[in-house]
């Protein structure tokens, strides 16, 4: 049976909040896609637009005139980039037998809106690592690194030593100073305990220095970096019916340093963006609707949002690699 169109669909915004206190919401804590592609929101759900070359936007320019005379006009030529938003969703039933069985023991729906919310926002983190920690667009002594001792080598690893390289690379190559340093759950906990990052946070005043006590914001002034972001997400990578096999949704493997958007405005030069078209109705965290299907005889709760996320200038960016065994 084909599903009801959306204007047959009811809106469901209260289930986009009450789920926020299963632990299954509480995971997406470690989801930093749109931190690190910071959503700009478009007004159809494909385009193209002008981007200024990255050797463009810092030239010099003569601004001295002449009594009488004119004003320096730019003369910027522009690239060609485009998006095209796709629309991601999943979808949970709500059995009206289960629902009424289990009612004792938690909320059928708000656990199914959960669920699909969860689905469509961990499909999100899996393009966003998949489009960032990627050899292929980022190759090239320019661009990649791989680090000599590997950061959870914690006596001998130089994580303050390897991301200052890799910020100055970005800078030499765009003129650009990065703002965040990318990484997993496992390589922050590998960097507590790296000797180095020890010794400059006794350094820089910080007193109690036990890996449960350096926080990503005490790292924050360790790396000389106004962001630390930290992804926690993790995916099954085993087969339908195989064991379970946990894997980080964002490699071990990789750090990056990047430039990462502060602001709404597409002509601010940075890594990349998630470009988000709403006018159907998308929210970025995913709407939530529900329609009847008697078929199942139950309730479906729906999650959906259409994006796209892009690589904007990958000179704003430097890819390290040989992090984590």
């Amino acid at each position: 049976m084909p599903s009801p169109s959306t204007a047959l669909a009811t809106l469901r915004p209260d289930l986009g909040g009450s789920f926020e206190e299963f632990d299954l919401a509480m995971d997406r804590q470690g989801f930093i896609a749109t931190r690190v592609l910071p959503v700009l929101e478009v007004a159809k759900a494909s385009g193209v637009f002008g981007k200024i070359p990255i050797e463009q936007l810092l030239k010099v320019r003569e601004t001295k005139r002449a009594p009488g005379g004119g004003y320096s006009r730019g003369k910027f030529t522009f690239t060609s980039a485009s998006f095209a938003c796709e629309e991601h969703g999943a979808e949970e039933p709500v059995d009206d037998n289960e629902s009424k069985l289990y009612a004792e023991y938690f909320d059928a729906e708000i656990v199914a809106a959960a669920r699909a919310r969860d689905a469509v926002l961990r499909n999100q983190e899996v393009r966003a690592a998949a489009l960032l920690f990627n050899t292929t667009t980022w190759t090239g002594a320019a661009l990649t690194t791989g680090v000599a001792v590997e950061w959870n080598t914690i006596a001998t690893a130089e994580p303050v030593s390897n991301v200052e390289a890799a910020v100055r690379k970005v800078y030499d190559g765009s003129g650009l100073w990065c703002n965040a340093l990318i990484i997993t759950k496992v390589v922050f906990r590998n960097l507590r305990r790296c000797a180095q990052i020890v010794d400059m946070a006794k350094s820089q005043g910080f007193m109690d220095v036990r890996p449960g006590k350096i926080t990503a914001a005490q790292l924050a002034v360790v790396f000389d970096l106004p962001h630390i972001i930290v992804a926690g997400g993790t995916k099954d990578s085993a087969l339908e019916g195989q064991a379970s096999t946990p894997a980080p949704l964002w490699d071990d493997e990789y750090a990056m340093v990047a430039r990462i958007a502060e602001t709404n405005d597409i002509r601010e030069p940075c890594v990349g963006r998630t470009f988000h078209w709403g006018e159907d109705g998308s929210l970025i965290g995913g709407l939530m609707e529900e329609y009847r299907d008697e078929s199942v005889r139950g309730d479906i709760v729906r999650s959906r949002h259409q994006v796209d996320e892009v690589v904007l200038y990958p000179e704003a960016a430097h890819l390290m690699s040989n992090i984590t065994t």
